[in-house]
């Protein structure tokens, strides 16, 4: 593990203890844990009210974090089973058919990177940076779904910075972070079909990450498991696997 991935790894157990209402030692664990939801300061949120469930691994245990009311189903469907095994499709469809039973479902399953290397974003194009209200006029542009998430600004998860790649006066592609817990900043990449294969989107998110670094704060990436191009985009920029989650939604409002 390297010096620097294994600092943010550290600042991740402290996130995630706060995210799942869990200490660092149970992300530890050898066995499971099943922990009650909780409204915690400073926790990233990503659906409105108290979590039904929310679980997350580092690739050794599991932790459940649930409305008491699947206490005993998860207890008994977590037993004796490897944590990563969890997120496998029959254990996530037996999840899933209870989660029914009170009008939720399993919403998609998250592959998150955290820093390894501080990668050189060798110089592809001009770029222009925004911060804060710069940002204002991306939002509900469909060009940019990943960079700029939401079709207005969320007060929760606040974009911070947006750094764009042109050609001539024509955007080729835009990297944003939006603060989805104080000092963690994920980041989204769009780049424009005419400009993919490029490495335009590598190069983006280089210089995002390395500009939040330089803040002190902690660049995190998330994505699908088959989306093999993002993954390649996270590797290229200086990222490693860190840990997987996911959580239940309303049914119906699952992505």
């Amino acid at each position: 593990m390297s010096t620097l991935f294994g600092a943010y790894r550290e600042r991740l157990l402290q996130q995630l203890s706060l995210d799942l209402n869990c200490s660092p030692a149970d992300l530890m664990a050898e066995g499971n844990v099943v922990t009650e939801s909780a409204l915690r300061d400073g926790r990233r949120s990503y659906s409105p009210g108290k979590p039904f469930l929310e679980m997350a691994t580092l690739g050794g245990s599991t932790v459940m974090m649930a409305d008491p009311c699947l206490h005993d189903f998860l207890g008994k469907l977590a037993r004796d089973v490897e944590g990563h095994r969890l997120f496998e499709l029959g254990y996530l469809e037996r999840l899933n058919g209870e989660l029914r039973k009170y009008g939720y479902q399993m919403a998609p399953t998250h592959h998150m990177f955290l820093p390894c290397r501080q990668a050189a974003a060798e110089e592809r194009c001009r770029v222009r940076w925004l911060y804060g209200d710069e940002i204002r006029p991306f939002y509900g542009e469909p060009r940019f779904p990943n960079a700029i998430a939401y079709p207005e600004p969320c007060p929760v998860r606040p974009d911070r910075i947006a750094v764009v790649a042109l050609d001539g006066d024509t955007i080729m592609g835009m990297a944003g972070c939006s603060e989805d817990a104080p000092h963690w900043q994920q980041i989204g990449i769009d780049v424009l079909p005419a400009y993919r294969s490029r490495g335009i989107g590598s190069f983006l998110v280089s210089l995002l990450k390395n500009r939040i670094m330089e803040m002190g704060d902690v660049p995190f990436y998330g994505t699908a498991a088959a989306n093999i191009r993002s993954q390649n985009i996270a590797f290229n920029s200086g990222f490693r696997p860190a840990w997987v989650e996911t959580e239940a939604v309303k049914v119906g409002e699952a992505d």
